[in-house]
């Protein structure tokens, strides 16, 4: 089963379909795609992303993006009232982002944030979707100190080292991988790839973000999930299909709320 595990709905460029978001799911599911998790980055536009979920084989997460400022968490009811809803099946995305963000200050509401998100996907026990760039040591502890290991959560769009996600797997974590690793100068990214292990990989588009090569350019969207999938079977040097057998237990097995047999309704 093919599954796009991180994209943005609510942000897709939908001008090709006649800015009508059921014409990118049926242009998914055209090209192989049954599942998908559309991703909040605040809780004010939580409503827009969690409507999505009315589509058959879409789902939802809830949670604050680390460089989203302005709505950094200082308070979990709100979050944990969202995250209970129905078809929401994990908390972020969240995390750390010292790449963009230099200010301490800054820094230490996006690590309050953070740990709030832990703490409340430990309570809900659902899985926790992370944004980290160069806050390795930071993120490594925070989801030590405050997360909860027997659920552990993904690391999403990863380009960090292999050292950081051993010790993300160490802690249960999955790694994700998104069209990032099809670019030229990702090298050191696909050589991770080859070593991280299968059971433990999943991948995604971030869309409408990163689209992957041979899309460079282009706005991304879910559809293009399979170039992502059929990249990364090559760098495993494993067939496409087996691949795609074992990511999609890899995500039912971290998203427990999401639902296996419901999928998108192809088009006719």
């Amino acid at each position: 089963m093919l599954i796009d595990t991180h994209c943005h709905l609510d942000k897709l460029d939908l001008t090709p379909y006649n800015e009508n978001v059921k014409g990118a799911l049926d242009a998914a599911a055209n090209n192989g795609v049954k599942q998908i998790l559309t991703i909040s980055v605040d809780l004010a536009s939580f409503s827009n992303v969690h409507e999505f979920t009315r589509q058959s084989g879409v789902f939802s997460s809830c949670g604050v993006h680390p460089l989203h400022t302005e709505g950094l968490l200082d308070d979990a009811e709100r979050l944990i009232q969202l995250a209970s809803l129905e078809k929401v099946v994990a908390i972020g995305e969240t995390g750390l982002d010292y790449f963009y963000e230099k200010d301490l200050a800054v820094h230490a509401a996006q690590q309050k944030s953070f740990a709030l998100h832990l703490e409340s996907a430990a309570k809900l026990k659902l899985p926790v979707i992370v944004h980290t760039r160069e806050a390795r040591e930071d993120t490594l502890a925070l989801i030590r100190e405050h997360g909860d290991a027997d659920v552990g959560g993904v690391l999403h769009c990863f380009t960090e080292s292999y050292e950081m996600a051993a010790k993300a797997l160490d802690e249960n974590y999955l790694i994700s991988i998104s069209g990032i690793v099809t670019f030229k100068n990702a090298a050191e990214l696909r050589e991770t790839v080859k070593k991280l292990p299968l059971d433990r990989l999943l991948v995604e588009t971030d869309s409408p973000y990163l689209a992957p090569i041979p899309h460079r350019g282009q706005k991304n969207e879910p559809k293009y999930v399979k170039d992502v999938a059929q990249f990364v079977a090559d760098v495993k040097g494993v067939r496409y299909e087996e691949l795609l057998e074992i990511t999609a237990r890899n995500f039912h097995e971290k998203f427990r709320k999401v639902i296996r047999d419901e999928v998108l309704i192809e088009s006719c």
